[in-house]
């Protein structure tokens, strides 16, 4: 059976007035619950008699607080992708948003990366719900590079500690990788290597399965469906991702990242990325660890290439991104977004 029919009318017999009342009882929840997820951390934290200032304690504050928030965001911006599918037949999208000229459409991507302030793992549920409504994968990348790697928190961050020349360097190589990577995963025309259920939602013709002009019921039932369908197989590999990120997040030390972050060896670069690969937090955690890093005596342009490949490369967001893609497409998007990073490090290191 078509996976589109579980939306249709007769399978959930609700009146727009009931639908709205549900979504009105559901955002405010939605918004209190999102509002206390530091303070349930906390709560949990010192119910469980543990402190943040021990690796534990943290690795355990961490989990509990970002686990729920990226399934509220997944299951929000899912449910709001359903819906915006009906408006939109996946080719209709593809053409709105790949641009009349090449790159215009990573560049839209990479820029709305900018103003959503998200980690990694974050990001994965709008990359998700990109690819659901038939946006192409180069340009879904872009954001998924950009929003995590070059928002408006890490830029403010950076302009407050390191003046206005390295947050502005820093945004013009951030947006290059994102723009450059998605262009050229967008050329390797990549789009087999997506898991089959994200082909088959792409693949579905929402406006055939509604009729010309859907109702706002038929909308609202896409929404549910699309939640249905990808929360519930996204779930286990966001618990696996987060909890391999809590981990690391409350272990590894600082002290053992500045030795070997000098600007003296051709190799601290690639030794940076590789190290941030494993690890996970997002713009704000990670620019105080930058900060004490160089204090400690690291190079600007090593410590910026080891963030990048934090926020941007992290072994939880790509736990996360297994379930959607195949690793041949994962390890192109590593080995890609890599290779950039590592060129913004030199070029960091180059000229300041």
């Amino acid at each position: 059976m078509n996976n589109l029919s579980q939306f249709s009318l007769a399978k959930t017999p609700a009146s727009v007035g009931q639908w709205l009342l549900r979504l009105f009882i559901a955002s405010v929840a939605w918004f209190a619950a999102y509002s206390q997820l530091t303070a349930f951390a906390d709560w949990l934290v010192q119910a469980l008699g543990l402190s943040r200032q021990t690796p534990f304690g943290e690795a355990v504050h961490f989990f509990f607080y970002d686990t729920p928030k990226v399934l509220l965001l997944l299951t929000g911006i899912v449910f709001v992708m359903g819906i915006v599918q009906t408006f939109f037949a996946p080719e209709r999208t593809r053409a709105l948003l790949s641009g009349k000229r090449v790159g215009v459409g990573n560049l839209l991507a990479a820029s709305l990366g900018i103003v959503t302030p998200f980690c990694s793992c974050s990001a994965v549920p709008l990359f998700i719900g990109f690819l659901s409504a038939g946006v192409p994968l180069g340009v879904t990348f872009s954001f998924l590079i950009s929003a995590p790697m070059v928002n408006e928190v890490a830029l403010v961050l950076l302009f407050g500690m390191f003046g206005w020349k390295v947050a502005a360097l820093y945004l013009v190589m951030g947006l290059l990788v994102a723009i450059v990577a998605g262009f050229v995963i967008g050329k390797l025309n990549m789009e087999r290597y997506l898991e089959d259920w994200v082909l088959k939602i792409q693949a579905g013709q929402v406006d055939q399965a509604f009729g010309d002009r859907p109702g706002w019921v038929a909308r609202f039932d896409a929404g549910w469906g699309h939640v249905r369908e990808i929360v519930g197989k996204v779930w286990p590999y966001i618990f696996a991702g987060i909890a391999l990120g809590a981990g690391i997040h409350g272990y590894v030390p600082e002290d053992f990242m500045a030795s070997f972050m000098g600007r003296d060896v051709w190799w601290a670069v690639p030794a940076a990325v590789l190290l941030g690969v494993p690890m996970y937090t997002n713009a704000a955690g990670i620019i105080p660890i930058v900060e004490a890093l160089i204090g400690k005596g690291a190079a600007l342009g090593t410590v910026l290439a080891f963030m990048m490949s934090v926020i941007a490369l992290s072994a939880p967001e790509m736990i996360i991104l297994r379930k959607a893609l195949k690793p041949t497409l994962i390890a192109t998007f590593a080995g890609i977004v890599a290779t950039g990073i590592l060129l913004v490090g030199y070029v960091f290191n180059l000229v300041l």
